[in-house]
């Protein structure tokens, strides 16, 4: 089976690596991925629970990163293993910088099922990988989205701090002002 698709983000190329490359955002982004445990050397462990229409069943198995070209490139190489079958998957994805704000991913693999998963036919299964694929631009689109609200409420965070600050010594140079002031009024009125 082969799948293949691209999708813009509205996200800095670098960030979009960054968020690609870690674990947590992986596990988060990816249907039916119920743990994704660091393994070192870009190897992963992982978990997954799957549904094909009436069949669904735990898959495990490894995940590893390859070939990788910070932006730009890197591979997906993963083999999850089930009751229900067995799945080989690599997927190559290449990062490109449309503005510098805007980044595409695209993705282009196979992979090669056996068992049950396998019998359940190319058709369903294209149908499957073609809605996977939307639901994991969908929840990495929502992930980039809340960072950068986080971004934007901890700027403002540090803005109002910053401001008070500057109130603050704002006002206690008034006061020094101010008692400077009635010092040397005092001094005038005792001479």
């Amino acid at each position: 089976m082969d799948v293949k698709g691209k999708h813009d983000f509205e996200v800095e190329i670098g960030q979009l690596w960054n968020f690609l490359m870690d674990p947590v955002v992986l596990a988060k982004i990816t249907p039916g991925i119920s743990k994704l445990e660091a393994l070192g050397d870009d190897k992963f462990k992982s978990i997954s629970e799957i549904k094909l229409g009436p069949v669904k069943g735990s898959f495990k198995g490894q995940l590893k990163v390859t070939e990788k070209d910070e932006p730009n490139f890197f591979c997906i190489n993963m083999e999850q293993l089930s009751q229900m079958g067995n799945a080989h998957v690599r997927v190559e994805m290449k990062l490109s910088k449309l503005t510098e704000q805007t980044s595409q991913l695209e993705f282009e693999g196979k992979a090669k099922l056996s068992g049950l998963i396998a019998r359940t036919g190319q058709r369903v299964l294209s149908g499957v990988a073609n809605v996977i694929t939307k639901e994991v631009f969908a929840a990495l689109e929502k992930h980039i989205i809340e960072h950068k609200e986080k971004d934007t409420t901890e700027q403002e965070q540090k803005d109002t701090t910053a401001q008070e600050q500057n109130e603050k010594t704002e006002q206690k140079q008034k006061d020094i002002t101010g008692q400077e002031q009635i010092q040397d009024h005092n001094k005038i009125q005792n001479i």
